[in-house]
């Protein structure tokens, strides 16, 4: 491209938008010097603006300079998609951090599927482009009007939250991720593929372990039928996916987070990662004897003679519910404590209220008072966990059943001391208006 350029040849505009396409920053530089309007300038089939180019190939330098140039980081290009979209599409999370800089409007709306950057973030599975997106909804002025959740809920033209988007393409961290910031579990397809479909059954259909094991942990109801009168069970089951056995109804239900409850959404990130190892390691005994083909059943107590020495000459309080585990969570305002594998159980045994959609707020088995919130008690134990703690680890919401973790051996015990869990529902409203691919 070392040519001469003048206002007068023809080839300065594909020459423009070569120079952006391959960020060769000083001929950009110089043909705008030549011929400042050409910045307002699109290709001649897609409509593709620099902005555009720059943002989908990832050249945050160059974006930063067009910017300055023309702050106008909404502009359409033939499908009224924006360089946001396009940046998020292709995962390009440096340009897409310096376009919510800008003020790119979040909740513009693509003329193809009627998408917006979430959905695009969320079907391609960036993830850091995801949480990027959402953390800038919490002061994005447009966001702000329509509401946090609401925005992470929004549908696309046929009825498809990202949520679903991500369900159905197997993004499991992405599920991850949008379950934690509250997007609807139990929400219902409208006009894409098999109408009333929820995220499960898009899951099912994919056959994606890791989704289906998110969505199941959040509360997703395996008996939800579609339009057609299916539940997830069947459609896993019609294309021989493994993770049929886990969403099969006679199989044991899974521990659910206790997410509505107030207490749980206040937790500080060392009482929320033992509750969530806790969690993690239910399910995965539950799921490991499922896939086995094995019944699943609670055992009764087992105690070793060796571990019960071994906690008597370390001086560890051992959980007077379960007598395995050492306590590690300390319920307030009464000061009592327990292990974080009786702290679950406890939270996961109540039902949500019909009447409500909110789970009753448990009571301290030891006093029955209300447990206003939990603490992680003072211990040898927190303190070695605290400095194992990664902070890569304690970013995440959950962490992945495949990628294994330590054994706590004494939950199935304490879910005995408490009765047999159930966990259908989260307390999660299911919208009636959703969507889902056709058979």
């Amino acid at each position: 491209m070392g040519q001469g350029l003048s206002c007068g040849e023809p080839s300065i505009k594909p020459n423009f938008f070569a120079a952006v396409q391959f960020s060769e920053l000083q001929l950009v530089e110089r043909i705008l010097r030549i011929d400042p309007g050409i910045i307002k300038k699109t290709t001649a089939y897609g409509r593709l603006s620099s902005l555009h180019i720059a943002a989908a190939n990832g050249h945050d330098e160059m974006l930063s300079m067009l910017l300055e140039r023309w702050n106008h980081p909404d502009v359409l290009n033939r499908h009224k998609q924006t360089p946001l979209m396009l940046a998020a599409m292709r995962g390009k999370i440096a340009c897409v951090e310096k376009l919510l800089q800008a003020g790119a409007n979040i909740l513009m709306f693509d003329s193809l599927n009627g998408r917006t950057c979430l959905h695009y973030a969320a079907y391609y599975g960036h993830s850091d482009c995801l949480e990027s997106i959402l953390e800038a909804a919490h002061s994005n002025p447009i966001s702000e009007s329509w509401g946090f959740a609401r925005f992470v809920n929004v549908k696309d033209a046929k009825g498809a939250t990202p949520l679903h988007l991500a369900a159905k393409q197997g993004r499991s961290a992405c599920v991850r991720m949008l379950l934690d910031k509250g997007a609807l579990v139990c929400a219902s397809t409208v006009d894409y593929g098999s109408p009333g479909s929820t995220p499960l059954h898009l899951a099912a259909r994919g056959g994606c372990i890791d989704s289906v094991r998110e969505l199941l942990a959040w509360g997703a109801d395996r008996l939800q039928m579609d339009s057609a009168g299916r539940i997830p069970y069947v459609i896993a089951l019609k294309r021989n996916h493994m993770c049929a056995a886990l969403l099969n109804p006679s199989s044991a239900e899974p521990l659910v987070w206790p997410s509505p409850l107030k207490f749980i959404s206040e937790l500080k990130p060392d009482v929320k990662l033992l509750l969530e190892t806790a969690l993690i390691e239910a399910n995965k005994k539950r799921e490991d004897k499922i896939l086995k083909g094995f019944v699943y059943s609670l055992p009764s107590p087992q105690h070793s003679v060796d571990d019960d020495d071994k906690s008597e000459g370390s001086g560890i309080d051992l959980c007077c519910i379960c007598f395995e585990q050492a306590c590690t969570i300390e319920v307030q305002d009464c000061g009592h404590q327990m292990c974080a594998q009786c702290t679950l159980a406890l939270c996961c045994h109540n039902k949500p209220n019909p009447a409500t959609l909110c789970p009753p707020a448990p009571l301290c088995p030891f006093c029955r008072s209300n447990i206003a919130r939990l603490a992680a008690a003072k211990s040898e134990i927190n303190e070695d966990i605290s400095k194992d703690i990664s902070p890569k680890l304690r970013r995440s919401r959950f962490i992945s059943l495949s990628e294994g973790s330590s054994s706590f051996k004494g939950l199935s015990s304490a879910m005995g001391s408490f009765g047999k869990m159930s966990s259908r529902g989260s307390g999660r409203i299911a919208d009636s208006s959703d969507m889902i691919d056709k058979p």
